[in-house]
């Protein structure tokens, strides 16, 4: 296997991490849009068609009634998460991975950095939940037609007025549910592919910008696999009115596949896959552009 990076300093991965998601959400959150509008669509009555026949007919007609913006809806809460959630994300990979070493030499097998990895997921979930569930509230009041909340701060107000701090982080379980395995599988992927893409005699560090972007795209591939799931249900139950799901994700689960089957856990499948990569491709490029340029400006950070 490759060398494995050196231990990450906290403040070169708080501003390197945080430019990397900025590029990510940036870059990926029209297609988010479209796959919490497809995941959360209501049920049509007898007879009728669904709002959405599916990815490119969502996109459309968001496109046209809403215009681009439409598009980028909601995407201040992640925004302003983003910078310390992936300060945190990667640090808790690196955290992961510096737990499992005996000696700062040790190199880590795939399995061990799968578990860094996962590490990453429980960290990240306590500023990602609350963002999830502002975003995905903003996301489908435009498709509903109704103005509840005029904007992030306005939603997380409203919610915490309703049902205090629980119904702030409502659905946190099940974005562990999705963020715990398939953050393993993003960052043992991502190691991964940076091995095999390093020529021999090379060093992991330098390797060019086309490869990071493949490598990360995959990665963010690999992890949306994984991710789809439980996603789908945290959507439902993070939009759905108080009291509706009192068991939560067992009868959000139960729900889903009395009335639409199984192939309804996949629902937003096709947004899903079309953003992973080159959100995430931008994510990891970002990231490795930022650490590069902290490590010239700043080498003893």
């Amino acid at each position: 296997m490759a060398e494995q990076p050196q231990p990450i300093s906290p403040v070169k991965n708080f501003f390197a991490g945080g430019f990397g998601g900025v590029c990510l959400v940036f870059v990926g959150h029209p297609l988010d849009t479209i796959k919490v509008r497809l995941q959360t669509q209501p049920k049509p009555q007898p007879g009728q068609p669904l709002l959405y026949s599916g990815t490119f007919d969502c996109f459309r007609k968001t496109l046209v009634g809403e215009g681009v913006r439409g598009l980028y809806r909601g995407m201040a809460a992640p925004i302003i998460g983003v910078t310390p959630m992936f300060a945190v994300c990667f640090f808790g990979f690196g955290l992961g991975k510096r737990l499992q070493q005996r000696t700062p030499d040790d190199i880590l097998t795939y399995p061990q950095l799968f578990a860094a990895g996962m590490l990453s997921g429980v960290f990240t979930t306590v500023i990602m939940a609350p963002g999830e569930r502002i975003k995905c509230l903003l996301q489908i009041q435009a498709a509903t037609g109704e103005t509840k909340y005029s904007g992030s701060l306005d939603c997380a107000k409203q919610l915490y007025r309703e049902a205090g701090i629980r119904g702030v982080y409502k659905g946190t379980v099940l974005t562990l549910m999705r963020d715990v395995p398939a953050s393993g599988m993003y960052f043992m992927t991502y190691e991964w592919l940076k091995n095999i893409l390093t020529p021999e005699g090379k060093s992991v560090s330098d390797l060019s910008a086309p490869r990071i972007l493949f490598a990360g795209g995959l990665a963010g591939i690999f992890n949306w696999a994984v991710a789809i799931p439980p996603d789908v249900l945290k959507s439902r139950f993070q939009t759905a009115p108080a009291g509706k799901y009192p068991n939560g994700f067992r009868d959000v689960l139960r729900e889903l596949i009395r009335e639409e089957g199984v192939a309804s856990l996949y629902k937003g499948f096709t947004a899903v896959m079309i953003r992973a990569f080159p959100a995430n491709a931008a994510c990891f490029l970002g990231f490795e552009v930022a650490m590069k340029f902290l490590n010239w400006i700043a080498p003893g950070l």
